[in-house]
């Protein structure tokens, strides 16, 4: 399962976002209230919605599932003007980025041990200090066998 390495330019996303854990996994909650308002960002720049992870510095150096860790539930747009109000502004900062495909339904757990247990340790790239983000495009369907989605991993070369 070789991933695609893309440089990606800075992206600008308008969502909201809630702090949580592993433990205390808020997603689901997350995206119910973010699906339902939606509808009131008008520069977006395509359909996709994006499920995005800010992590600490050091997150992942010893796994505990009860870290805390900002989740956002987003869309990318043109430009952060006219927020809706209670959304908030990200910019993705431009970098390197492992681009993984999953398919299938549920949580892709499998795919992320892969990802951080055995493709990164073996590789010449090392995580860097950026968001995590998961695309939901056009074939993302919510518990669907047939699901794809793309997992972006931020990397450097180590």
């Amino acid at each position: 399962m070789a991933p695609k390495i893309i440089e990606l330019k800075p992206r600008k996303v308008i969502g909201i976002y809630q702090e949580m854990s592993l433990v205390d996994n808020q997603t689901y909650e997350l995206w119910k209230s973010f699906r339902v308002r939606s509808s009131e960002i008008k520069n977006r720049i395509s359909e996709d919605f994006i499920s995005l992870q800010l992590f600490t510095n050091g997150y992942f150096d010893v796994f505990n599932p009860t870290n805390r860790f900002v989740k956002w539930a987003c869309v990318e747009v043109e430009s952060i003007e006219n927020l809706p109000h209670e959304m908030y502004s990200l910019t993705i900062p431009g970098g390197s980025y492992a681009v993984f495909e999953h398919k299938g339904s549920g949580s892709p757990q499998d795919i992320f041990q892969y990802i951080y247990r055995e493709w990164i340790p073996k590789s010449k790239y090392q995580l860097d200090d950026r968001p995590h983000f998961e695309v939901l495009g056009a074939k993302y369907k919510f518990n669907d066998p047939t699901s794809e989605e793309e997992i972006w991993i931020p990397i450097k070369t180590k």
